[in-house]
């Protein structure tokens, strides 16, 4: 009998070499692209930035597409130009990362958290409902690995108690819900091109919305609060004086990074159905182990598919989360964990009060989660060696 979290042992590991979680898939296109950026001696904001916007705004659907340098930045924005300020409340999910969070607070408000649903692990429209104040604002739903949230029911809570819906699109580029990309739903979107996403950038982010308004405010907190940005002002058009009519911030992206994200948005397609592929071989291989896999794809969307995560049943294992990515590091497969819950951590629970129990679903999620290797750039064999290191360690620990 294996004692409670001994050590896990492997005589030899599947893979020599080990493999990287999230590892991007760069190609010839971009490297390409990225060297006549450099030879063009225009690498901050410009022309490129301005393609890449325009592409991104017609695959998803939107009327303004704005690029920033993280999409940690586009949210802050949005959060600013939604009007958000001191004592303002935030309702979202606690299972994202911590940036959905800290940038409510950057923003001067209060994030408020509702539990998830322990099926499609996104928020739960009845317990954002509970959670409603006088002071609330905006809803701000994660879509949590690329699943689309139940937008339906948030868009109708939205118009009952007259609140913005700005969604956190970090992992959902591809999603749609009912017949729509889920970044042309609700007042404002934000993307995230980080290495690990589905289309990468290095670092980056893209805001997509409708109104006019808001574009425009955006777009001149983007750069320091300019009214004109540099590409315009240093184009082989006349001069343009700049004049600030905002304190804003340094959020632009530059066309160094847009040069990655044009070519990486030509290939989103066909990288979508590359982990399709991937999603249905594990979900086989691993549909008779001591986990959940994946719930099934609702009817009527489309799942981004960005994040591939196993909650392990750790009552039938010798075992807790960590000891198995612990073995699985043995065995030279990378993994993740997306996420332990914002509540739980040290900041949350010193300055609001949160504890475990505010939040069940959640946190029994935050304790079991893992996330495997799930990029286009894998082999088939790289896929194979995920199945045989998880198949091996958990079978290892089973009770």
């Amino acid at each position: 009998m294996i004692k409670k979290n001994a050590a896990y042992s492997s005589k030899k590991p599947v893979r020599d070499d080990f493999l990287i979680f999230g590892s991007p898939q760069i190609m010839d296109d971009e490297i390409e692209e990225v060297v006549k950026t450099l030879r063009s001696c225009w690498i901050g904001t410009g022309p490129k930035v301005g393609k890449f916007e325009e592409d991104f705004r017609k695959y998803i659907g939107s009327k303004y597409a704005l690029a920033v340098n993280s999409c940690t930045a586009g949210l802050h924005l949005v959060l600013l130009a939604a009007g958000i300020k001191n004592g303002d409340e935030v309702i979202t999910t606690p299972m994202t990362f911590c940036a959905t969070a800290n940038v409510i607070i950057h923003s001067g408000g209060k994030p408020v958290f509702a539990d998830i649903e322990k099926g499609s692990l996104n928020i739960d429209p009845f317990e954002i409902e509970k959670k409603i104040t006088e002071k609330t604002k905006v809803i701000l739903p994660v879509h949590y690995t690329g699943r689309p949230c139940n937008m339906d029911s948030i868009l109708k809570i939205a118009k009952k108690y007259s609140l913005k819906v700005i969604s956190d699109c970090a992992h959902a580029i591809e999603a749609e819900y009912h017949g729509k990309k889920v970044g042309s739903i609700g007042d404002m979107s934000v993307f995230s091109f980080y290495v690990t996403k589905n289309l990468v950038t290095g670092e980056g982010g893209m805001i997509t919305l409708s109104d006019p308004q808001y574009a425009d405010d955006i777009r001149i907190l983007t750069l320091h609060g300019m009214s004109k940005d540099a590409w315009k002002r240093y184009s082989d058009e006349e001069y343009k004086h700049y004049f600030v009519v905002a304190p804003g911030y340094k959020y632009n992206m530059t066309d160094m990074q847009a040069s990655l994200g044009i070519h990486q948005l030509k290939r989103i397609e066909s990288n979508w159905k590359r982990r399709l592929e991937i999603w249905y071989r594990y979900n086989q291989a691993f549909k008779t182990l001591p986990v959940m896999i994946p719930a099934e794809f609702e009817e009527n969307t489309r799942h981004a598919l960005h994040l591939y995560t196993l909650i392990l049943d750790i009552d039938k294992l010798q075992t807790d989360r960590d000891g198995v990515l612990n073995a699985l590091y043995k065995e030279n497969i990378g993994t993740g964990v997306h996420f332990i819950a914002v509540h739980l951590h040290p900041y949350y629970k010193e300055k609001f009060g949160y504890k475990k129990e505010d939040f069940p679903i959640s946190s029994y999620i935050s304790d079991r989660t893992i996330s495997l290797p799930f990029s286009a750039k894998l082999s088939d064999r790289d896929v194979e060696d995920v199945i045989i290191s998880v198949k091996r360690v958990l079978e290892y620990y089973s009770r």
